[in-house]
């Protein structure tokens, strides 16, 4: 740089004509090519400039870099699943939040899209924070979203490994990975204190806002956060050294007011990524499911000293087309096939007659509970323990996880800390027990411990086992926890309290809840549990009852929503099969027309998204007057083929 300034005017006039010349010694060429006054100032300012930024590099920032790839590697370099790596290296390019995103629950997004990607649009994750176009810049605020269990704290751990050994974005030099359960243990903090904290051995954190080196903050799980992120009201902070709350600074963080230099990149499941107004995020992208063959490659790697047992689980979730599509969720498939796995390796032990495949979901995790429950899991050997004192010690427990689960569940509140346990009465001492880490998973935290389900659905399976147990002696309203409201008796009273309240959630997020609530009443979930979580045919007494509290759902001349569907599975997790069963068969037989009362339009809606009569082509000729189609147009929507 210092030789430039020998230049005479016509040997930088030449250099000018270098193409590739750097922007920043292209500048002083211009200068030079001219001669003007102001030739040896800029150049003397530039070499001035160079020289701090080279010294800052040498002194400052090495070291740090060092120190901060030392440290993410011993955080982040274990425990990578091998079968999920390849699909996550593709996601998919989406332009915004689906209606069905925003507003139904992750099992119901998954049942109504049958597990499709809604777009053929996918982006590398090598090139996930680069510019689309030479004429686009790289996203200052990235949005990945994906339903609960398909993997996108594991997405963020690939990332950061791939990165910290130099094989991804070169060009960011320092990723900060962050999650929402440990900003949950805060109420206040500016932003200088929150790397400080997080990355303590960043000497120099003031570099990494004010742009000289770029920077990507991770923000993983913001669906775990305790607090709602209110754009509209937020205080606005411009000050990094400010301390303000933990909810006002991620807004602020987001919004650009503070660390406006600093590339932000924050996952979520879709319901809590619409607390992001659309206005500020520049790329959001979806992580897909499983394809058929890397459903395969899971369950092999599931099972990989029995290659015949993951060919037989495969084979019966294949067989059941609702199942299978649910399947496409890793962290449920995981379930599922633990859970089929339990049943094959036992069905030989029971009668032909008891011997039934696990299809419905609360089978599934009836089965998986059982399994916690014996301690008998495949790839340990039984537990010592006397089984009578392992069960009761199981029953005590699972009680208190499941009033933790169902109140967590009513308050949107899915991570827990050693407060919430103790409030609770759950002993911790009992927490390292084989059923409770099959269940609640533990994460040690820089100022506490967190724990939370291995799966939303586990949480709610818990807290449907609760409310069953407690509406049956309870005289107040369950969804009350301080117990002040009307008088309420009786396990029925108590089991349409708890339908209608899912019917009026907005963010139907108790819809999985009460399929499980109804499917505790099955026949065949009473024989799996009873003598563990259930009163052997104590079912019996409000099943009826039940049944004719979610017909009452389907019974509508409005158009048939989505609720509605969710009554009619319920009616199948409760063993009651008789309407969905008669329009199923008429379909077979083009015998529909003139029997599709509101009843049976909910049925019909139901078997579009289960029904293999469905699966290639929907024909519904000669059968839909224009009330009918009215009033399942939603539905029809997702057909694939539809005459």
């Amino acid at each position: 740089l210092r030789r430039l300034e020998l230049l005479t005017a016509e040997e930088a006039a030449q250099v000018q004509a270098v193409s590739s010349l750097p922007e920043q010694v292209r500048a002083v060429v211009d200068v030079l090519a001219g001669k003007g006054s102001q030739a040896s100032q800029s150049l003397q300012s530039f070499i001035e400039t160079s020289n701090s930024q080279l010294y800052l590099h040498i002194t400052v920032y090495e070291p740090m870099v060092q120190k901060h790839l030392e440290s993410l590697q011993s955080s982040y370099g274990n425990g990578l699943e091998p079968g999920a790596l390849q699909r996550l290296t593709n996601l998919l390019l989406v332009e915004g939040l689906t209606d069905i995103q925003q507003k139904e629950h992750d099992v119901l997004q998954v049942e109504i899209t049958k597990g499709l990607p809604s777009v053929s649009k996918s982006i590398p994750l090598e090139k996930l924070f680069l510019p689309l176009s030479k004429v686009s810049i790289p996203p200052r605020i990235s949005v990945t979203v994906g339903v609960a269990g398909i993997g996108k704290s594991t997405l963020v751990k690939l990332f950061v490994c791939t990165w910290a050994k130099g094989d991804i974005n070169r060009d960011i030099m320092f990723v900060l990975p962050l999650t929402f359960r440990e900003l949950n243990t805060y109420e206040k903090l500016s932003a200088e204190r929150l790397l400080c904290l997080a990355f303590p051995h960043l000497t120099e954190p003031s570099c990494l806002w004010a742009g000289a080196a770029r920077t990507l903050l991770i923000l993983d799980g913001l669906d775990e956060f305790k607090t709602p992120l209110d754009f509209s009201n937020a205080v606005v902070c411009t000050d990094p050294k400010k301390e303000i709350l933990v909810d006002n600074l991620i807004t602020n963080i987001i919004r650009g007011n503070l660390l406006q230099e600093v590339s932000v990149w924050v996952t979520s499941r879709p319901a809590a990524a619409r607390q992001i107004p659309s206005g500020l995020v520049d790329r959001m992208t979806e992580i897909r499911g499983f394809g058929a063959a890397e459903m395969k490659d899971f369950l092999d790697q599931m099972f990989l000293d029995n290659r015949d047992l993951s060919s037989q689980v495969l084979k019966h979730i294949r067989a059941n087309r609702s199942l299978c599509v649910l399947c496409t969720i890793p962290g449920f498939c995981w379930i599922s096939g633990s859970s089929i796995a339990y049943f094959l390796k036992h069905c030989s032990d029971q009668s032909q007659e008891a011997a039934v495949v696990p299809r419905t979901l609360s089978e599934i995790y009836s089965y998986y509970f059982k399994m916690a429950l014996s301690g008998d899991w495949l790839e340990k050997p039984r537990e010592t323990l006397r089984m009578e004192q392992a069960v009761n010690t199981s029953k005590k427990l699972v009680g208190s996880l499941g009033r933790l689960a169902f109140y967590g569940l009513l308050r949107k509140k899915h991570v827990f800390y050693e407060q919430d346990m103790k409030a609770y009465g759950i002993d911790l001492s009992l927490l390292h027990s084989s059923l409770s880490t099959r269940l609640l998973l533990k994460e040690d935290l820089q100022t506490s411990t967190a724990y939370y389900f291995s799966h939303l659905t586990i949480q709610e399976f818990l807290a449907a086992l609760y409310y069953h147990t407690a509406a049956k002696r309870a005289i107040f309203d369950l969804f009350t926890e301080s117990g002040m409201s009307w008088p309420k008796l009786g396990f029925v009273n108590h089991f349409r309290s708890a339908v209608q309240r899912a019917l009026q959630a907005e963010d139907r997020q108790l819809d999985i809840f009460i399929r499980f609530l109804s499917g505790l009443l099955s026949p065949q979930v009473n024989k799996l549990l009873c003598g563990w979580l259930l009163v052997k045919d104590e079912h019996s007494g409000f099943r009826s009852q039940a049944i004719a509290v979610l017909q009452g759902c389907l019974s509508t001349d409005r158009a048939v929503s989505s609720r509605a569907v969710n009554a009619m599975r319920c009616l199948q997790e409760i063993q009651h099969t008789d309407i969905a069963q008669a329009v199923e068969e008429a379909m077979r037989s083009e015998s529909l027309a003139g029997m599709l009362t509101p009843t049976n339009c909910s049925a019909l809606a139901y078997l579009l998204q289960v029904s293999d009569v469905c699966l290639e082509e929907t024909n519904l000729s000669n059968c839909l007057t224009y009330t009918v189609c009215k009033s399942l147009l939603s539905q029809l929507l997702f057909c694939h083929s539809l005459r």
